[in-house]
């Protein structure tokens, strides 16, 4: 979809914003080639028009192959189908970031079972990794049915599958609320080998209770998290790995951030970075999604593969809009190094 920003002002008052792209499986995908410099493809809808042209001319200079993206005519007035917005603004101090979807009708959520072909991307492409998430899920009632096509194909093929759970509540507010998220996502969660979500995530769209959840949803018990990770490895056995985010969001502006990784009966903890000053904290959770398959795909440890995710995260949220603009390089600084001299 395409994002509007107002940069230093609010929605209501903006005269003029800046315009980018994003999306859950877009910015996983795009910080895979920009930063890790791994082949990527895109999946999803598109329109027929100038704005369709505008979203392509986009996702084009973040590298991917677009070749399986399906192409939709313009009825005129994006009646039938269009190019789905989302408004952003950054927050700042004790002002939260504020979004403001506008994705109906997208073009993305008018696809439909039989619309990709799936066996050729798993079997023939033989892509290694498919990543896709709660968001995509709840954009229409079809779109459950391409993501559970698409984990079957993958399976079949033995390509790896993770996904994001991702739960908001605009998006399932007109689909049966958190009962129809929750039927959805434990039918999908049968298929996935590595899970990503934080305790809200599990709580809302799988109906996990965490144990002693502080009142204040911007804090996590990280025990209670562990023990909540205990019966939903009971319940889901498929799951190889589960990852997880570590948030206090103390202001929209100062957050302490780590993740953690649960592998092999084991717990891993990326280094917690306290006071993370953050300039736009869309997309850091795909950021963190993307230097966690990374992780994976390159063979690194564990313990790596957290700290990839972790950092790579951090510094998405050190710039504007939902992509990542770090390096490789600099990812690997971040991991090994506490301060932030120049460099030269």
């Amino acid at each position: 979809m395409l994002r509007f920003d107002p940069m230093d002002t609010r929605i209501k008052t903006a005269r003029m914003m800046r315009i980018s792209e994003g999306g859950g499986e877009y910015n996983v995908a795009r910080g895979l080639r920009r930063a890790f410099g791994l082949r990527t493809a895109m999946v999803t809808g598109n329109v027929d028009n100038e704005v369709g042209y505008l979203l392509e001319d986009l996702m084009l200079q973040g590298g991917m192959d677009l070749s399986y993206v399906k192409w939709f005519p313009y009825d005129g007035i994006g009646r039938d189908v269009r190019v789905g917005l989302n408004f952003v603004e950054r927050g700042f101090g004790i002002r939260a970031a504020k979004g403001v979807s506008d994705r109906a009708y997208s073009a993305a959520g008018n696809l439909k079972k039989g619309d990709i072909p799936w066996k050729k991307i798993f079997q023939e492409e033989k892509s290694r990794w498919f990543h896709t998430g709660g968001i995509f899920a709840g954009l229409s009632e079809s779109t459950p049915e391409v993501v559970l096509e698409a984990m079957v194909a993958a399976k079949e093929a033995g390509t790896i599958v993770s996904y994001d759970l991702n739960y908001r509540p605009s998006l399932w507010k007109a689909r049966g609320g958190i009962k129809e998220a929750q039927k959805i996502n434990r039918e999908i969660a049968r298929y996935v080998d590595v899970m990503i979500g934080n305790e809200e995530d599990f709580s809302n769209a799988l109906g996990y209770e965490v144990e002693d959840m502080d009142d204040d949803i911007s804090k996590i018990n990280v025990e209670s998290f562990r023990k909540m990770i205990g019966n939903v490895v009971k319940d889901y056995p498929n799951f190889h790995a589960i990852a997880t985010t570590l948030r206090t969001a103390k202001t929209a502006t100062f957050n302490d951030w780590g993740g953690m990784l649960f592998y092999e009966k084991t717990f891993y903890e990326a280094r917690m970075r306290e006071n993370l000053e953050i300039y736009d904290r869309v997309g850091g959770g795909d950021s963190f999604a993307s230097g966690l398959i990374y992780g994976f795909l390159s063979g690194k440890s564990p313990q790596e593969i957290v700290e990839y995710g972790a950092a790579h995260g951090a510094l998405a949220m050190t710039t504007p809009g939902d992509t990542t603009m770090a390096s490789l390089s600099e990812i690997e600084k971040a991991i090994h190094s506490k301060s932030a001299r120049v460099d030269r």
